[in-house]
């Protein structure tokens, strides 16, 4: 007979292996019900499977009725595309994915159920151009010889919606949309409503709302959905972190590897440096370019980047991240109750609901004041459909019916809100009537925090034309802006009164500028009289502050400051070989990326002529360059400059100047850029149309840039003996097609 340990042995043997197989179901181990986890944890990963860039696969798995892919190069095509998700969600209660094309495959296209839909919000960038990370769609799409998972070219299964973003100024208006749409429709798949074209150079606003209301009818009717069934819905859950380790808070910290280097004190490591991890750059110098005592700004600054593996070509731009002034801060902070020392600085945990539809923009924990400082673009005019959807938490009836009336009648917003650029809690402010002016006690808003998050847009970063070559400069990259500052459009929240309206990152600038130089920043009556009126008449006097020791103070170190930069890379580039002419046309800020051009041929310059002696030129093409301001001695940029680079360039390098408010033509009319280029015509078209020289337009895309290609197609049409409408046009595209007539332009 067994003994008792015998026994004991052998049942051991016997239920510690059952144990183990049925650990996750027994309470007493600390197991879980096996349903419970088959309900939560595989289910999430069940969307996870499969191919990772199969949206039409993801789409069925977690059960999603629409795919928005956004076509984005600044974050405005993602925000629309965000939206539409959102509201089809709350219109509908269908969910959506929301997609980087970069991230997917598109031969599957084919296989997109009939009972869904495939929406394209796509930005048109520089000349007609896909945005970098729709590149691969526009390829695979515009193959002639395109083929589908199925073996076959044809996309009737395929319902679709197409919004673009572009900016009527531009030649190439929203081209990147209208060559989807057309491509879809030729491989025959079914578009939803009229395609949405925003224009920034109007109101991409108000077109997007004129839009998106008929294409969500024909959405209903085509996909059989009923609108009303799903209400307000939430997208993030918003928890107050009562403890949290010190050193894992964001206080405006733009990546994890920022908030080690600023919770830790050190530099941030050396590695790859980009939009989601841009560099503190050190400000090694900085100027003012325009007159002293004139009413203008315009400030040179340059951003050591020793040691951070960042680098750049000429013609590049660089991203700069503002942060948001003092005043829009502690206004945004009181009319949400937020003011207190306590609250302001109170830690915040944000979770997204459905990570498919709303990713959260920026990273947490983090305090209240981080967010609206550093995360948040509360500087911007605010939005008709923000101020609609905030309407229902109004703290009185009265205050509710504004915001209802601001949000749905198009006219009354246009005077009342965007001419007279209100910012979001500005107009909240204005809504119960509370003063607009610091220091503020404003009436609370009791809106949910999860809404503030999901109404405002993230605070991108502002792009600027790198003004010097990395020949000359390898360790620094300047930047070249003028500051922005307008008087408004009167408004009763003003008392009927203008005011002065400051760009965001420029002013930014300016104050970094003065930091750095330890000059104080300036009131607005000691800056000189503006031509709008005088500085009596306006109801903000002074410049806005900016926050400059930046999170945690690691923005400033012995009176050194350091502003978040990053590079992005652009085509608008030089020839490679100096025989091919050049012809620059750059008045004003434009004439940025062409300091950088000129220096370029400088650095290489000086390289032959060390190899190959004096001679080593006298085969190169000549450059010009033709730049315009109002006055010689009030803003030529650069001015001392120019003549140094035409003494390295022996002779090779030739700068014409219209000067607008002191030269007249006979005419009495003021001379312009595309003045001095017709009257050196003789000399120009040659050199186009028998030496393919390469021509660069950068500056203002409504007026200037149109101007000069105006004056292009005639001089190119006299040239051939034609008209500027027939021949002129042609050569004009003939440029444009070979890349020989480049513009890097802004409105």
């Amino acid at each position: 007979m067994p003994s008792p340990v015998d026994l004991t042995i052998l049942l051991l043997t016997i239920l510690l292996p059952l144990a183990w197989w049925f650990r996750n179901s027994l309470p007493i181990i600390g197991g879980k019900p096996r349903a419970a986890l088959t309900t939560n944890g595989s289910a999430s990963r069940k969307v996870d499977e499969g191919d990772p860039r199969d949206f039409v696969g993801k789409m069925e798995r977690a059960n999603k009725r629409c795919a928005m892919f956004y076509g984005s190069q600044t974050g405005t095509a993602e925000e629309y595309a965000l939206r539409l998700a959102k509201e089809a969600k709350s219109r509908f209660g269908l969910s959506s994915l929301v997609c980087d094309p970069e991230e997917y495959e598109f031969n599957n296209l084919d296989q997109v159920p009939e009972d869904k839909a495939v929406f394209f919000v796509v930005a048109t960038y520089g000349e007609g151009e896909p945005t970098d990370n729709a590149q691969p769609l526009l390829e695979f799409l515009m193959d002639d010889g395109v083929e589908f998972s199925q073996g076959g070219n044809r996309l009737e299964n395929l319902n679709y919606v197409v919004f673009g973003l572009g900016n009527k100024t531009y030649t190439y208006y929203n081209e990147i949309a209208r060559k989807i749409d057309k491509r879809l429709e030729e491989l025959g798949a079914r578009r939803i409503g009229e395609r949405g074209e925003g224009d920034d150079d109007k109101s991409m606003e108000e077109d997007y709302l004129s839009w998106k209301d008929d294409m969500w009818e024909a959405f209903a009717a085509r996909l059989g959905v009923e609108e009303g069934g799903a209400g307000d819905v939430a997208d993030f859950v918003v928890t107050e972190v009562a403890a949290h380790p010190a050193d894992k808070v964001y206080h405006g910290e733009l990546s994890p590897r920022a908030l080690l280097a600023s919770a830790s004190g050190t530099t941030t490591p050396v590695g790859s440096y980009d939009a989601k991890n841009p560099y503190p750059a050190p400000v090694l110098a900085s100027k003012e370019l325009f007159s002293v005592g004139g009413d203008r700004n315009c400030v040179h600054i340059e951003f050591d980047i020793t040691g951070s593996g960042m680098t750049y070509q000429h013609g590049d731009h660089v991203g700069i991240w503002p942060s948001n002034p003092d005043v829009e801060v502690d206004r945004m902070l009181s009319v949400l109750g937020l003011d207190g020392d306590d609250r302001r600085h109170a830690i915040v945990s944000i979770e997204s609901l459905d990570p498919a539809l709303a990713k959260v923009p920026f990273p947490t924990p983090a305090t209240y004041e981080a967010i609206f400082r550093h995360y948040l673009d509360i500087s911007a005019i605010a939005s008709r459909q923000t101020i609609a959807l905030l309407a229902r938490f109004a703290p009185s009836e009265e205050a509710r019916e504004k915001l209802t009336r601001w949000g749905t009648n198009r006219e009354v917003y246009a005077a009342e809100v965007d001419g007279p650029a209100l910012k979001l809690a500005e107009v909240l402010q204005a809504a119960v009537g509370d003063s607009l002016h610091p220091p503020f006690s404003s009436t609370v808003w009791p809106i949910p925090f999860d809404r503030i998050v999901s109404s405002v847009p993230r605070l991108q970063p502002r792009y600027y034309s790198i003004s010097s070559s990395a020949k000359l400069h390898p360790s620094a990259i300047h930047v070249t802006a003028v500051v922005l500052k307008y008087q408004s459009a009167a408004s009763p929240a003003h008392k009927h009164e203008p005011r002065w309206v400051f760009g965001l990152s420029t002013n930014f600038i300016l104050n970094v500028k003065n930091a750095s130089s330890g000059a104080n920043t300036p009131v607005e009556g000691q800056v000189g009289s503006s031509p709008l009126g005088s500085p009596e008449t306006v109801t903000m006097s002074k410049v806005p502050s900016y926050r400059l020791a930046g999170p945690r103070g690691h923005y400033v170190k012995q009176n050194v400051y350091k502003v978040p930069i990053h590079v992005r890379r652009s085509t608008f580039r030089l020839p490679t070989s100096p025989k091919v002419p050049v012809i620059m046309i750059g008045p004003g800020t434009g004439v940025a990326p062409f300091r950088g051009f000129v220096q370029e041929r400088v650095a290489l310059a000086r390289k032959a002529i060390e190899k190959n002696g004096a001679d080593a030129l006298k085969d190169w093409a000549p450059m010009y360059l033709f730049y315009g301001c109002r006055k010689a001695d009030e803003d030529f940029l650069y001015r001392d400059e120019w003549p140094k680079y035409e003494s390295e360039l022996g002779g090779k390098f030739n700068m014409s100047v219209a000067f607008s408010r002191e030269s007249r033509k006979a005419d009495g009319s003021k001379v312009y850029v595309q003045d001095l280029v017709w009257d050196m015509r003789a000399e120009l078209a040659p050199l186009i149309l028998e030496k393919r020289a390469y021509i660069y337009i950068c500056g203002d895309a409504k007026n200037m840039s149109k101007a000069v290609e105006d004056r292009l197609m005639k001089m190119l049409a006299e040239a051939k003996g034609g008209s500027p409408e027939v021949e002129g046009a042609k050569e004009l595209k003939l440029l444009k097609d070979r890349n020989r007539l480049m513009t890097d332009v802004w409105s």
